[in-house]
């Protein structure tokens, strides 16, 4: 009989160890995976029997360990002892046959099993050991997380709303506490496969991931390395899994075994609004898309700010945090860099500036005072960029074009508005919802923060400007260009309200100078 045992003490990983078992040039075991045979334990001890039978009198008996062929496995393995012992007979003979056995024969016997047993004793003493001492260092890990990860109730800054279910379809969720184990992300996304990477952002890679279930989710991997992303990561678990809203997505689970930082989100099949307005040659949205996406946002910034008893700041509304599902219904994404609004008797959050630039607030930026007009600042940049279809910051163009809300600013002082509009609308866009589209947006882009309108007034007048739309005029695109000529004609001289507003929007030059669009 041959006895193998094995203990794995080196792996950190379950379900990451597989070798094959060769007795005499055979195969005894193919793949073994200790961390199945030992109920998905590290450190446990585990041994296995086989029972040979001597062929032509030979005593000798090969044993050895080889890598397994599955793919995607380091070639390794271990072997931590080995045991042969004889069968004995009914005879009490070892050979078979009835034998007088010298006093010195006896004795060196009794010595070799005495120091088989022995051997074995201490084997099974360090595994337990090396057991204990792996598991006291996982207890202290798990420890050493819970006071890293804020409980969601103990957290300072969040939502201690009562409600739990709202007539707008929101709820609140106070005992969120869904952890999804590596193993499985690492099956959904085929071990984070590159080729499954479906965005890339400052916290980290997102990649498209399908569950056992067959459910499609998408998988946002951090840097375990950086203090940032380990904040970001904590911030977005802490709002998320209290808030849901059919226009903020939605939050499945998180995972941070083994220093690991990861999200899973539903999955959003028309990935970001950015993408459907530029760079990756879609085919372009018609205006009456573009108007239902900025209202479904704009529902879903609205509910931040007024879904609870303290309001939330996104301070990072930009179109690539603006997701479309399969119908282009819009979802507000990415809130790691959000911040508790300020008290009843506050009026403002003093903190660091935090943002993507072409994007931030100039008077947050200036003084560091972040309110709910910091987001509808960064909302009025997103209904120009829809407008315009092209990058909020683009060194590529002429210096004053550089600044897409700068440039787009001074075209409409100048009455120049057909300047700036995606000329895939040419034909799509009646005049009176363009001139209460850019008046909304003009208002958002106010220099100070008092002299904006609320994410409520932007939503009532988003929804009007749709109204005003109806359905597409049948009208020839030379008389499409026309009106919209008359507009800026109007805007001009002042005659549709819009001048005035523009003059309380004038802008400031904090971001002539950037050359980037994405801040993190």
């Amino acid at each position: 009989m041959i006895r193998l045992h094995f203990c794995d003490i080196v792996s950190k990983v379950l379900n990451q160890l597989y070798f094959n078992l060769y007795i005499n040039g055979l195969i005894g075991i193919e793949d073994l995976d200790l961390s199945a045979l030992t109920t998905n334990t590290l450190a446990a001890a585990y041994y296995v029997d086989f029972f040979l039978r001597p062929s032509n009198g030979s005593v000798k008996v090969h044993v050895s360990i080889g890598p397994s062929t599955l793919a995607n496995v380091q070639p390794d393995g271990i072997l931590n002892g080995l045991e042969m012992l004889k069968m004995n007979t009914s005879m009490s003979s070892f050979d078979g046959q009835v034998s007088i056995v010298s006093k010195n024969e006896s004795k060196r016997k009794l010595a070799l099993l005495l120091g088989s047993l022995l051997g074995a004793f201490f084997v099974v003493v360090i595994a337990v050991f090396l057991f204990w001492v792996l598991s006291k260092r996982r207890k202290l890990l798990r420890n050493y997380q819970s006071k890293t990860w804020l409980h969601l109730s103990n957290f300072k800054d969040g939502i201690h709303s009562p409600v739990s279910k709202c007539s707008n379809g929101t709820t609140h969720q106070n005992a969120f506490r869904t952890s999804v184990p590596f193993a499985v992300l690492q099956e959904a996304t085929n071990n984070f496969d590159e080729d499954w990477v479906i965005g890339v952002g400052g916290f980290g890679n997102v990649y498209k991931g399908e569950l056992k279930d067959k459910t499609k989710v998408a998988v946002k991997r951090g840097n375990s390395k950086s203090h940032q992303g380990i904040t970001e990561f904590r911030t977005e678990i802490e709002f998320l899994s209290q808030l849901r809203h059919r226009h903020l997505v939605s939050l499945i689970g998180y995972c941070n075994e083994n220093n690991e930082m990861i999200l899973v989100y539903e999955f959003m099949k028309n990935g970001t609004l950015k993408s459907h307005l530029y760079g990756l040659g879609l085919p372009p949205l018609s205006w009456k898309q573009r108007l239902e996406i900025c209202i479904g946002s704009a529902k879903g910034v609205h509910y931040l700010h007024t879904g609870s008893a303290k309001s939330i700041i996104h301070r990072d509304i930009k179109s690539a945090n603006i997701l479309l599902d399969e119908n282009l219904m819009a979802k507000v994404a990415d809130f790691g860099l959000s911040k508790a609004g300020p008290d009843l008797d506050e009026t403002h959050v003093t903190t660091a500036v935090k943002g993507s630039f072409g994007y931030l607030d100039p008077e947050y930026f200036r003084m560091q005072r972040l309110t709910e007009k910091s987001d509808v600042y960064s909302f009025g940049v997103v209904l120009l960029e829809v407008l315009c279809a092209r990058p909020v910051i683009d060194p590529t163009l002429p210096r004053e074009m550089i600044n897409m809300t700068e440039w787009a600013m001074k075209c409409l002082n100048k009455g120049q508005i057909e300047e700036i509009i995606d000329p895939h609308l040419s034909r799509l866009i009646r005049t009176k919802s363009l001139e209460k589209f850019v008046e909304t947006a003009v208002k958002c882009l106010a220099d100070y923060g008092v002299d904006r309108p609320t994410m409520g007034d932007v939503l009532w007048s988003l929804e009007y400007s749709l109204q005003l739309q109806g359905s597409v005029p049948t009208t020839s695109k030379m008389d499409s260009l026309n009106e919209v000529a008359q507009l800026s004609s109007e805007v001009h001289e002042g005659k549709s309200g819009l001048k005035d507003n523009l003059s309380d929007a004038s802008m400031s030059n904090v971001f002539s100078q950037l050359m980037e669009s994405e801040g993190r």
